[in-house]
């Protein structure tokens, strides 16, 4: 196997016109240092039918394995030095990989690397890396916000999946995306679980990437909205201390009092999600499933649990300033 400084992970399941427009983005990237590896989830092998993925190597799933899975396929097929995570519907500039490489080769205690990911033709940030809220909810840090209010590199406290350089040391030492995620926080679980392994996060500005936001499964699908709500409980449960439990829950029931509250108001997940046709009741009835998903799957998570601090280099008392300097209230998670 030809040992490539870069790989990059490229799960997709419309394999689409946004596949072939990420793809040829990397192809014109300032250093070649670099294989792609596409993930192809649709069933049909529509990427190689389609001609979307010219140049990158395919990895063909008879269904749909998921984010996670699909991306841990193609880290599984690589042995290189740093592997990049892209959405299919993500578009890197031209020094995009060259900057965030470079800020992992100066900075050996991070391990992950977070992009300026933009909204698509705008001037506007989709995420500056990502924030955690007290119930486990987490969100895209200085979302709609302008650029030039995240202009200088930083630590920050994980990288959005759509666009983010992890160190194989790292994955190696902590394991890769949790495969049982399935969509969205995946990048969450593998953030904070590096995060009490000691491992750091830069915000790179330089390493500019355009995302068409939520081009597979919609703004306020009913899909997200299950997935969104399981992960974050089983987020919480995985990583947060246990003196931080309780406090989760009231803010949970904080959340939803405001994701009714702005959903009034025409404002938020909440109304999106019933702008498009669902009714509130169906709201409610995605996260009673999702809690019901946690008590079958409690036993694993708590192994899970247990695995990560007995492998902890931080405190819990470090964790926590961590999560309370990186933080969105549950008020604002509403509202966005």
């Amino acid at each position: 196997m030809t040992d490539f400084l870069v790989t990059i992970v490229i799960p997709t399941l419309a394999a689409d016109a946004r596949l072939r427009e990420c793809v040829g983005a990397l192809h014109r990237q300032s250093r070649h240092d670099f294989r792609i590896v596409v993930v192809d989830n649709s069933g049909q092998a529509l990427a190689r039918r389609n001609g979307t993925a010219p140049g990158a190597e395919i990895i063909e799933n008879g269904t749909n394995v998921g984010f996670g899975a699909g991306v841990n396929q193609g880290i599984e097929a690589s042995c290189s030095r740093y592997l990049a995570v892209l959405n299919d519907d993500a578009v890197p500039h031209p020094e995009w990989l060259d900057a965030v490489v470079r800020a992992l080769e100066q900075r050996p205690d991070a391990g992950m690397c977070a992009s300026q990911v933009r909204l698509f033709g705008e001037t506007r940030l989709d995420s500056a890396g990502m924030l955690v809220a007290r119930d486990g909810s987490s969100k895209q840090r200085g979302h709609g916000r302008p650029l030039e209010d995240f202009p200088v590199p930083e630590e920050t406290l994980f990288p959005s999946g759509s666009a983010a350089l992890y160190r194989r040391s790292m994955l190696d030492e902590v394991g890769g995306f949790d495969d049982s995620f399935f969509l969205y926080c995946e990048d969450t679980d593998l953030g904070l679980r590096a995060r009490w392994a000691g491992w750091k996060c830069l915000y790179v500005p330089q390493a500019m990437v355009e995302h068409h936001y939520s081009h597979s499964a919609g703004r306020a699908s009913p899909v997200k909205a299950y997935y969104v709500e399981r992960n974050r409980l089983f987020v919480l449960l995985k990583t947060f201390p246990g003196s931080m439990l309780p406090a989760a829950l009231l803010a949970a029931w904080g959340r939803y009092f405001w994701h009714f509250w702005y959903s009034l108001r025409g404002k938020g997940s909440a109304a999106r999600f019933r702008a498009e046709g669902n009714a509130g009741i169906r709201m409610l009835w995605y996260v009673l499933r999702a809690h019901g998903a946690v008590l079958l799957h409690g036993a694993r998570l708590w192994r899970q649990r247990a695995e990560i601090r007995a492998q902890a280099r931080i405190t819990p008392a470090v964790f926590k300033h961590l999560l309370r300097s990186h933080s969105i209230s549950i008020r604002r998670m509403a509202a966005l």
